[in-house]
């Protein structure tokens, strides 16, 4: 595993490729939202001092890239600034069947208590065996790595050809291979909690 993770940050090196923000610090331009009831962004979303975004939480749906990614690793930033709940940051949303809300997707999950697992979104899939019911999931493989409410913590996301790599506050906590959708738009949930946002940064890895 060691070995795996310097060879990936000796390609990253060679290749020369940079970070970039995802969001502009200003507005959101390159996003866009869908929910239900529909909302408009400036309603749910807004930019705090600090480049901190701010989320109510709600209606129900995700705010989401305009652009399409596939190869690529993805860091990202988030707290409970109240009490904690659920969310999550919502890989490769494609056009097709949607669960209630949900768009076809892989999420990798940050609600409290569960971050880190990944959970297939309406026709999404992975090569690796589900657990649990209620949703089925791949929970996460170590100890919770998560922080208590207030605190912020960090998610490390490689996506490479099918391959989707999860750390949490510098933990692995999953791994999957043969993801469909491999490809899409990116994109973070709204699922009742309000919750804060910074950091967010994208790596292409072609």
């Amino acid at each position: 595993m060691v070995n795996r993770i310097l060879c990936a940050a000796l390609l990253l090196v060679a290749s020369g490729a940079s970070a970039a923000d995802m969001f502009n610090g200003r507005d959101f331009s390159g996003w866009e939202l869908r929910t239900d009831p529909a909302a408009s962004v400036a309603s749910v979303f807004s930019v705090q001092p600090g480049g901190v975004i701010a989320s109510a939480g709600k209606p129900l749906g995700f705010l989401a890239t305009t652009a399409s990614y596939r190869n690529y690793k993805l860091h990202v930033e988030w707290r409970w600034p109240g009490k904690t709940g659920n969310g999550g940051v919502l890989l490769h949303i494609s056009e097709g069947p949607m669960d209630r809300v949900w768009p076809l997707s892989q999420q990798v999950q940050t609600k409290f208590g569960n971050a880190g697992d990944l959970l297939p979104m309406a026709n999404a899939s992975f090569t690796e065996a589900l657990t649990g019911n209620k949703p089925p999931v791949k929970a996460h493989i170590a100890a919770d790595s998560e922080r208590p409410a207030g605190e912020w913590n960090s998610a490390d996301i490689v996506s490479r050809d099918g391959s989707i790599e999860v750390t949490v506050n510098g933990v692995l906590q999953n791994r999957v291979t043969g993801a469909k959708p491999s490809e899409g738009h990116i994109g973070f949930q709204l699922e009742g909690t309000p919750y804060e946002l910074r950091n967010i940064q994208l790596t292409p890895l072609d």
